[in-house]
């Protein structure tokens, strides 16, 4: 019989890797902070901003089979929702060294409302499949892009300007791995449960999980929601890393370098989405803006579609797949 003791040493264990990965990643902020310029920072903040967006948008288009394609609204929702409270809002109760805790709370409430915003949608459109799904997600995208853009009250056409910074880079980045980590840990516990095996039961064949008593609209909307929290927590911290909005930045655009890291990534794969929004966002800064320089011509998007489409057709299911970095070292070793 199991000693009283194992639940304890089970949840002990689970800690391990999360910890670890904490203090690897505080390591790398650390190094980062001490020898790289405000320029360079603020890229590794926005892998930061991209792997959270990437991982939300992976648990609708990968794990549920649906295909959205607003998800820089919900975003924008959070974005904006995070850096009023940040401006406006009457200080929390934690003040001194702890402010930037209050940080995370704003984070919280942006995702909050981006989530109500994704219930709000989702409950009605995901109704629909396939095409029809994805021009309502389209269109709820334009709708806050347009709404933010005749709003006087978050800055309008000119953007929301002075929004407060948690700190210095080291205070920013710990943040932001922070809900890196949060957000891989939850979807990743999340697609492993009984909720998990129903997103891929109406990904795989909806009629199918109907006809096993799953409310696949319930499931759907409850997967949708879970990602709209997710992409308004990522729109808070590019908010105060960037510490200027503007509502030109959640454009459909945005929303398709969500999906294009979903797919690099691999549909149905977080560490997929991980690596491919490190991939996304290093690849047009430190390997093509330096080539620009060198040459004069601004070759950037011509090289960095080109080099999209050539490792979609070598590998058109992703650099992952459907499958996670620990089963790859699992095939290695049998």
């Amino acid at each position: 019989m199991p000693s009283p003791s194992t639940p304890s040493k089970m949840f002990q264990k689970s800690l391990v890797t999360p910890v670890a990965a904490m203090a690897v990643l505080a390591g790398l902020g650390y190094v980062i902070d001490v020898t790289a310029n405000q320029y360079v920072q603020l890229i590794f903040l926005y892998i930061c901003v991209n792997t959270i967006l990437a991982l939300s948008l992976n648990l609708v288009n990968g794990f549920t089979g649906q295909f959205s394609i607003g998800h820089a609204g919900f975003m924008a929702v959070g974005a904006y929702v995070s850096a009023w409270l940040s401006m406006h809002a009457h200080p929390m109760l934690l003040s001194g060294q702890l402010e930037f805790l209050n940080y995370i709370l704003y984070a919280a409430a942006g995702g909050t409302f981006a989530a109500l915003a994704g219930w709000f949608v989702g409950l009605p459109s995901l109704r629909l499949r396939g095409d029809y799904l994805a021009i309502v997600t389209l269109g709820f995208g334009e709708i806050i892009r347009v709404i933010l853009l005749n709003t006087e009250a978050v800055g309008g056409a000119r953007g929301m300007f002075g929004i407060p910074s948690p700190g210095d880079f080291m205070t920013k980045f710990l943040l932001a791995t922070f809900w890196v980590m949060i957000t891989f840990l939850t979807l990743w516990r999340l697609v492993h449960s009984v909720h998990g095996r129903a997103f891929l039961s109406v990904r795989e064949d909806e009629i199918a999980a109907q006809a096993m008593g799953i409310d696949t609209t319930k499931v759907k909307v409850r997967a949708f929601v879970i990602s709209s929290f997710f992409a308004g927590v990522a729109g808070s911290i590019f908010a105060h890393a960037a510490q200027y909005l503007n509502p030109s930045t959640f454009t459909f655009t945005k929303s398709v370098d969500a999906i294009i890291m979903v797919v690099l990534g691999g549909l149905g794969s977080l560490t997929g989405s991980v690596f491919a929004a490190i991939i996304v966002t290093i690849l047009p800064e430190f390997v093509l803006r330096p080539l620009q320089e060198y040459t004069g011509v601004d070759l950037r998007m011509v090289i960095y579609s080109l080099a999209l489409i050539l490792f979609m057709i070598a590998r058109p299911a992703g650099i992952f797949g459907t499958r996670e970095l620990p089963d790859l070292f699992k095939r290695k070793a049998q």
